[in-house]
């Protein structure tokens, strides 16, 4: 369900990014709207009865400093990604900055629990191997709608095969421990994004889709996104 781990990023770009023309753009970039409107509405129902409950009863029962120290967990572990994915884009300085972070926050930060790196000044950078391609000149391809997943495209779908190869909990050999702490990965990063929810409006599948295309662009191209007026 790794699909609402984009909701959070969706709807800060669209709160500042998007446009008049947006609706439009997305359009032509969703041929396949058809098929990914009822793969959205299958996620979504999903979401309402099963996942956002389950994320309020976490938030609920977690006390606050417990739940933002295993959400600084999660960012320490995504940091390894973002170290990898700078250095295929050849970007040193994000990379020497990604390093310093997991040292600091693995050691003084107690496996990530405190997040040092940021109150040192290091900030996080967000990278993942969809965004390496499009780096090195990849287009986006069509939107895709996945199942479970949530919003992608033909770009970004295969790289999240990629991505999941950079996360150390992957090579744990015990079943349950790996997927009790994938689990809670998703739980944790759902009950992140209750309140950004407030920001989606109108039709939520054009929302939705408007947004993560233009917050890949704005990615891809570290924010030097040409404004088209």
């Amino acid at each position: 369900m790794r699909w609402s781990h984009r909701l959070a990023q969706l709807c800060l770009s669209a709160s500042v990014m998007l446009v008049p023309f947006a609706a439009q753009a997305a359009t032509e970039e969703d041929p396949w709207e058809s098929i990914n409107r009822p793969i959205f509405t299958f996620n979504d129902t999903i979401d309402t009865y099963a996942l956002k409950p389950l994320a309020q009863g976490y938030q609920y029962v977690t006390p606050q400093f417990l739940e933002d120290g295993i959400h600084n967990m999660f960012r320490n572990i995504g940091d390894v990604g973002n170290l990898a994915n700078n250095v295929l884009q050849a970007k040193p300085a994000a990379a020497g900055v990604d390093t310093a972070r997991l040292i600091f926050n693995t050691t003084f930060g107690l496996l990530g629990f405190f997040d040092v790196g940021t109150q040192m000044g290091l900030q996080r950078s967000d990278e993942d191997f969809g965004q390496t391609l499009g780096y090195w000149g990849l287009d986006s391809g069509p939107y895709v709608m996945l199942p479970l997943l949530g919003p992608s495209t033909l770009r970004d779908a295969p790289a999240k095969l990629v991505d999941d190869y950079t996360a150390p909990y992957r090579y744990i050999d015990n079943v349950s421990v790996r997927n009790s702490i994938r689990g809670l990965n998703v739980v944790d990063t759902r009950a992140s994004l209750l309140s950004a929810e407030k920001m989606v409006s109108g039709d939520k599948y054009v929302f939705i889709r408007n947004a993560y295309l233009q917050n890949r662009e704005f990615k891809v191209k570290d924010g030097q996104v040409e404004d088209d007026f």
